[in-house]
């Protein structure tokens, strides 16, 4: 295939640890160049059916086991979690707990239910408060559990544009006139790092320090939803430890771009893990033969950290050749990218993103007479108007190559329309 004909030079180009980011779209553009032809060739044999190339970057949640992953998993040692006996489960958690720099850690299959359990340990009554981000992921994405499930109540404070909240606000929040009959209980203050919604956003240590000063001076908890964590701490070049210096517990997610099939580590003080325990088996969270899962979780902290640099490099690189488009279509802001999650949106009011999203999923006959090949790139959308791209382990050099080229195309497309008075 054409991938692999022109993918080691664009490699070479990218890998480079002193290639600047225009030097390497330059290079991606010249290797697409002088591959065309073979590409055409190669994405249609003779009287056979056209071969289309798919670019998921909906989410590092697609991400799938590599091969020493599944060898791994097939001949894991396993146990009975639930009794404490799957030794798999246990090193897993213990070493989760030593890179957290905790007492403790527990495996929980996903991260809503581990954000789940952190509220309910942190706020044991019915009624007691959390206070969390307006566009946080627990707030926005969660299905309102802590209520729903916990009675919790949320309070929200306004996410800025970096992930953080003014502090101000967030003390103004803070119920602290208990036990007055009309209040509820100020519990927990709950943070995300890398931010989501922000664009995979890291949160400055300062912030955390600053915070954790404010809760501890009102008796509060502080809990991480770090779902992405480990990218916040390569992108900071700090051992995660650093980061949760700041905090009572964390949310660290295995399953998006460590790899692993599923699974959060939850970690805090040995008195909170226990308590944890509890509450996961409430919630139906304690499995048996868990050390199939474990061992993926193992490979995924001890492995796969140190290739997250290569999602955060894509990432800016793919962010930098759509604020160069010509003709320009496309609102990116260059500071907002830390990571690997880049959100950015449409400066032609007449195509909503929505519409964008599903002509980036569709190959066109004039994308193949153009470009000489078709390629569906795969994004979400959002009710904020912006549109998320999201780089991972499943996705290389010559994809993110390629998504550019769809998306410049896509570029051209509108403005042709436009010129020509046509519908957009």
């Amino acid at each position: 295939m054409f991938v692999k004909a022109r993918g080691a030079s664009i490699r070479a180009l990218l890998r480079s640890a002193t290639l600047d980011i225009g030097a390497a779209r330059r290079g991606l553009a010249a290797a697409a160049g002088v591959e065309r032809a073979r590409a055409s060739a190669a994405h249609r044999e003779p009287g056979g059916p056209l071969r289309v190339r798919t670019v998921d970057l909906r989410s590092d949640t697609v991400t799938k086991p590599g091969a020493a992953m599944r060898r791994a998993m097939a001949e894991a040692h396993v146990g009975d979690d639930v009794f404490g006996e799957d030794l798999t489960v246990n090193e897993l958690q213990k070493r989760a707990a030593d890179i957290f720099g905790m007492e403790a850690a527990l495996f929980v299959p996903s991260g809503t239910m581990s954000n789940l359990i952190a509220v309910m340990v942190h706020c044991s009554e019915r009624g007691d408060e959390m206070i969390v981000g307006d566009l946080a992921h627990q707030h926005v994405y969660e299905q309102g559990g802590s209520a729903q499930v916990a009675g919790v109540h949320s309070t929200t404070v306004s996410t800025q544009s970096d992930g953080t909240f003014h502090l101000d606000e967030v003390e103004s929040k803070i119920r602290h006139g208990y036990p007055k009959v009309h209040f509820t209980r100020s519990r927990l203050v709950c943070v995300e790092n890398t931010h989501n919604l922000r664009g995979g956003r890291v949160l400055p240590l300062s912030f955390l320090h600053e915070l954790r000063s404010l809760a501890d001076r009102y008796g509060l908890a502080v809990h991480m939803d770090g779902a992405r964590l480990m990218n916040a701490a390569v992108a900071l070049g700090v051992s995660p430890s650093v980061i949760l210096q700041h905090c009572h517990t964390v949310s660290v997610g295995l399953s998006k771009g460590l790899g692993a099939p599923m699974g959060t580590m939850l970690g805090g003080s040995k008195d909170f893990v226990e308590r944890a325990v509890r509450v996961r088996q409430a919630l139906g969270g304690g499995l048996r033969q868990l050390g199939i899962q474990a061992t993926a979780g193992i490979l995924a902290l001890t492995d796969m950290v140190g290739r997250l640099k290569e999602d955060h490099r894509r990432a800016r690189i793919f962010a930098q050749a759509l604020k160069e488009c010509d003709p320009p279509l496309y609102e990116v802001n260059m500071a907002s990218v830390e990571t690997n999650i880049l959100r950015f949106r449409l400066n032609d009011p007449r195509l909503s993103p929505a519409e964008f999203c599903q002509r980036a999923a569709t190959v066109c006959e004039n994308e193949l007479q153009v470009l000489g090949h078709g390629v569906r790139v795969l994004m979400f959308h959002n009710a904020w108007g912006s549109i998320r791209a999201v780089f991972h382990l499943d996705i290389s050099d010559d994809d993110a190559q390629v998504a550019v080229e769809k998306l410049h195309f896509l570029a051209r497309q509108v403005a042709e329309q436009r010129d020509e008075g046509q519908r957009i």
